[in-house]
């Protein structure tokens, strides 16, 4: 099986940035040419680029609409966003631009009808982002915790149609203290959707690691990779080559 790297595209105010831990003033800013950096990422070998829109991840809507718009129109592989798409509108819309899969985070957790809505009109294109801390699902930018477990509400969605999980452990995304294996590969094992890791990699151990997970846990397809590829930890070939 081989398992598919995401390189993360995070926009805040129309630039490329990682956060730690969800904090938006704790933003460090890579570039302010979220197309020029996509294609990068495509030159390098990855087969998909995984885009955020932070600041419509806080408003609710989308933000940073001409960034994204820059991406696609400069790269050819495909793309999967999230960050502010609350409504079936949104989610047709950015289809419609060239988004090739659209991540509902927050309306997962509060609308779980939208999902199934979005789902059964566009089969194979929606995945929905469990964003957790301590366990319990996150929403609204991480700004708000619930009472929810995400392994709860990845069992409520599993049957929807949707194409993939993104698991996030919001304490370790942006830190480089490794992927959180023991709780991703924990829901991977008790559901039947694909399910990509997210929030940690530090280098190339943590792929190879998640690599022989997914030798005993199928469902695990891959993993986000952001801080440690922006900052040369993680050989891009070479990670590509561990997959």
């Amino acid at each position: 099986m081989t398992l598919t790297l995401f390189p993360a595209i995070d926009l805040k105010d129309g630039a490329c940035v990682r956060l730690k831990r969800g904090d938006m003033g704790e933003a460090t800013v890579y570039g302010d040419d979220p197309g020029a950096q996509a294609l990068s990422w495509e030159k390098m070998g990855f087969a998909w680029v995984h885009v955020v829109d932070l600041n419509g991840a806080f408003a609710g809507k989308p933000v940073n609409a001409a960034a994204v718009h820059h991406i696609l129109t400069t790269v050819s592989v495909p793309v999967q966003l999230g960050g502010g798409i609350r409504d079936l509108a949104t989610v047709e819309a950015w289809l419609s631009a060239g988004v090739t899969r659209v991540i509902l985070g927050s309306a997962a957790a509060k609308s779980p009808a939208l999902v199934r809505e979005a789902a059964a009109k566009f089969p194979g294109k929606i995945a929905v982002g469990i964003d957790a801390h301590a366990g319990m699902v996150a929403t609204e930018g991480w700004a708000e915790t619930s009472t929810l477990p995400a392994t709860e509400l990845a069992l409520r969605l599993q049957d929807a149609g949707i194409a993939a999980i993104i698991y996030t452990d919001i304490a370790r995304d942006g830190m480089l203290t490794g992927l959180n294996l023991d709780e991703t590969t924990a829901l991977a094992a008790r559901i039947s959707v694909p399910v990509i890791a997210s929030g940690g990699v530090a280098g190339i151990s943590d792929i190879r690691a998640l690599k022989q997970a997914a030798s005993l846990t199928p469902n695990l397809a891959g993993a986000i990779i952001g801080r440690a590829l922006y900052d040369g930890r993680l050989n891009a070939a070479e990670a590509l080559a561990a997959c």
